[in-house]
């Protein structure tokens, strides 16, 4: 149903985390395992039915609203939560703490150390994740031997297992899997929540976790699409992550989404189409059916070490000094979801990311940026003074260009500070002994719209300006702008003479009548 042809469906490190604390935080399922089962069929449930209404009604702008440097904090801090988590099963402790705060987490690991800790499992663990890191680095330095890294996590599982096994590791307090059922999971539509508490509980995780797996799913399935030059419908893939998610969450399975580590492998391996995913489902079937009961004396501590080695990549350090050189208004959104979720949780962090998005985005919309322009020496063409020095200014004309439409949240700073810009012009020209402003020319192409606060502001300006003897000019504004100027009339109080095509034109015109001006 999606129109990737190369993303990977299955669980996901992230996801995986978020929807099992969130879950934990409601329903202990050490305590009552069927309610917190219950709980997950219904949360996946939701968030299929969100993914589907996303994609159903063109609605996949909102996913936007996670920007790539909340993102970039939000999977490093989620990478590092799901490592700490590990290291339970990584060390052979048994008394952990279910809290994923790394303060929580760091008290249980070293409040154990003398009497919790198994030297085998460690032993067994740390083994296990340096040969998986150095394959990691075999497949990322010769990309040609990709499929190392692919095959690693498989054969340590089956090397691991069979030590275990001939040495009945177990016996000396290696914890293993045990028993896992054999076959496929039977219809879970009937555990589903549909009254009840806990149907809002469901529905609250499952939003969540919907809107984190369609947010990497789509990032996924553009990364690939770019390589091999094809578009993405983000609405189709939204539509099809939902219908996915709503039938497993009927066939006992929970929350799944694309997968970069998979898709990766899919993409090294040559596959074209989607029935690459048909192909790996067959496999999970088969092994379902037939190979489960070999799992048996699998070592948590390789389980553990597999986890951890899949989460390493999502700590991308370059990317965030690359946010801190390039803004730091970016990096501080990076950084607020990265110590949220790591200082508190999961959701915390992801309601930081997304509150420091939207204060940017406030922030650039009622601030937008303002620049007197100049005229680059032997053209017609006018560009920000402060970008281009040698721009000279034109005697008796200011020239101010607002980058932004013009609303109701700005309209009352961008009349400041075009008056701004008028007062400190006016101090400059009256020390150097300069004649004094005449005509002031708003240079309105960026200008893609206007409300009726931002006309309001315009004729407080023309006001203020005729107070001063000042002259207002429009040069360019668009034909929606325009429209609106001459329904409000604006443009007969200021002439019809007074708009012009370019700056170029309106200099052309204006120059002479300076001189003829007292």
């Amino acid at each position: 149903m999606g129109s990737s042809r190369d993303i990977a469906i299955g669980p996901v490190a992230v996801v995986s985390l978020l929807i099992g604390t969130m879950a934990q935080n409601e329903i202990d399922p050490k305590k009552n395992a069927l309610a917190y089962r219950r709980l997950v069929f219904t949360a996946t449930f939701f968030a299929g039915v969100t993914q589907f209404a996303l994609g159903f009604f063109r609605l996949g702008f909102l996913i936007d609203f996670l920007s790539h440097a909340a993102i970039v904090g939000f999977m490093a801090g989620a990478a590092i939560t799901i490592g700490l988590q590990q290291l339970k099963g990584l060390l052979g402790i048994t008394n952990f703490t279910k809290k994923t705060d790394i303060i929580s987490v760091m008290h249980s690991v070293f409040g154990t150390v003398h009497h919790g800790w198994n030297w085998q499992t460690i032993v067994i663990g740390l083994s296990f994740l340096a040969f998986l890191l150095l394959t990691k680095y075999i497949a990322k330095k010769y990309p040609k031997l990709f499929w190392v890294s692919a095959i690693a996590p498989l054969t340590s599982v089956i090397i691991a297992t069979f030590c275990v096994y001939i040495t009945r590791a177990d016996k000396e307090g290696v914890a293993i899997v045990q028993y896992i059922k054999k076959g496929i999971n039977p219809s879970s539509a009937h555990e589903i929540y549909w009254t009840g508490d806990l149907l809002l509980k469901g529905f609250k995780i499952g939003v969540v976790a919907g809107l984190i797996a369609l947010t990497e799913a789509i990032a996924i399935a553009r990364t690939f699409a770019a390589v091999k030059d094809y578009n993405v419908d983000g609405n189709k893939e939204m539509v099809a992550m939902g219908t996915m998610n709503i039938v497993g969450s009927m066939t006992s399975c929970y929350v799944a989404t694309g997968s970069f580590s998979r898709s990766a492998v899919n993409f090294m391996a040559g596959c074209n189409t989607a029935v690459a995913n048909i192909v790996m489902s067959c496999v999970v079937l088969l092994t379902l059916e037939l190979i489960t009961p070999l799992f048996k004396y699998t070592p948590n501590a390789v389980l553990a070490s597999i986890i951890i080695a899949a989460v390493v990549p999502l700590v991308d350090i370059p990317a965030a000094i690359l946010l801190w050189k390039i803004d730091k208004f970016d990096f501080l959104a990076c950084m607020g979801a990265f110590f949220g979720v790591v200082f508190k949780s999961v959701e915390i962090g992801l309601l930081i990311a997304v509150a420091i998005s939207f204060a940017k985005i406030l922030l650039q919309v009622t601030r937008p940026r303002t620049a007197v322009l100049g005229r680059l020496p032997g053209t017609f063409v006018y560009r920000n003074v402060e970008q281009y020095p040698n721009a000279t200014t034109v005697s008796g004309i200011l020239i101010i260009r607002v980058d932004s439409a013009i609303y109701f949240s700005n309209s009352n700073y961008i009349k400041e500070r075009i008056l701004r810009w008028l007062s400190n012009e006016e101090e400059d020209l009256k020390i150097n002994g300069r004649p004094r402003i005449k005509y002031l020319i708003i240079e309105m192409s960026p200008v893609t719209d206007i409300d009726t606060s931002g006309i309001h502001s315009f004729e407080e300006l023309h006001k203020t300006l005729q107070n001063r003897d000042v002259k207002l000019v429009l040069a360019n504004p668009g034909a929606i702008v325009t429209e609106k100027l001459h329904a409000s009339e604006f443009t007969k109080k200021i002439g019809e003479d007074m708009i012009f095509l370019t700056v170029a034109d309106a200099i052309e015109m204006l120059s002479p009548r300076i001189k003829e001006l007292p």
